[in-house]
């Protein structure tokens, strides 16, 4: 559909095998409660290339005295839980219902569905959470719980899929807020032919915590400006 755009399906179930099979195919739910599950593919598509992510110059220039530290999958319920909290410009309520909430903790466990995280000591400042299906990052959703704790989750994230050899991390819907973090739009069709081949890639499941390792939030200072 155009109007709304990318709407393709109403109706169906977040079944692990239903969603496993809709991301592969570029598709995603996203609904608000009450309402049946809602199923899109956009287009364009908003995309961030992994070495694209972009920071500016001030906030480079602050997280050179960052202590904090970034880790992967030591906390995907509270990272989901922090999203789904988060107020958003011009939403009321959230779109994590409680049934979504579960589903993707069920492709965690599974080993499909991945948060990294932002800590200042043991605090969760900021997170980013999507799935993964070979080497294919469809994120859902990020938070901050401090200032620029969800840009750090974000330039992480790319860091460490640049490095792993993953090219692209898809945003779904574009907003000004990811163009200006280095987001860009393609066409649904070119979009879909990428993701085609990058699914079928050999898979990466299980947790990333030990792959992904700590990451220090200094070391993003370095990252590109807008």
């Amino acid at each position: 559909m155009r109007d709304p755009d990318g709407l393709l399906a109403i109706g169906g179930d977040l079944s692990l095998p239903r969603l496993l099979n809709a991301y592969r195919h570029g598709i995603f739910p996203w609904f608000s409660p009450g309402q049946p599950p809602l199923w899109w593919s956009p287009d364009p598509r908003m995309v961030f290339r992994t070495d694209c992510v972009r920071l500016s110059s001030r906030f480079r220039r602050a997280l050179k005295q960052s202590t904090w530290q970034i880790r992967a999958d030591t906390c995907f319920e509270q990272v989901i839980s922090a999203c789904a909290l988060a107020p958003r410009p011009g939403q009321h309520g959230t779109w994590i219902t409680s049934g979504m909430r579960q589903a993707y903790i069920d492709l965690h466990r599974q080993g499909h569905a991945h948060s990294v995280e932002v800590f200042d000591g043991g605090d969760l400042v900021g997170g980013i959470y999507g799935v993964a299906i070979g080497r294919m990052f469809f994120g859902e959703s990020m938070f901050s719980g401090r200032s620029g704790g969800s840009k750090v989750a974000l330039a992480a994230l790319a860091v460490r899929l640049r490095e792993w050899g993953w090219p692209l991390i898809d945003a779904q819907v574009e907003n000004d807020h990811l163009h200006s973090l280095g987001g860009s739009l393609v066409p649904r069709e070119t979009f879909l032919e990428q993701v085609a081949g990058l699914v079928d890639l050999p898979p990466t499941e299980g947790a990333w915590t030990g792959r992904f390792g700590a990451l220090a939030a200094s070391s993003l200072s370095q990252a590109p400006a807008p």
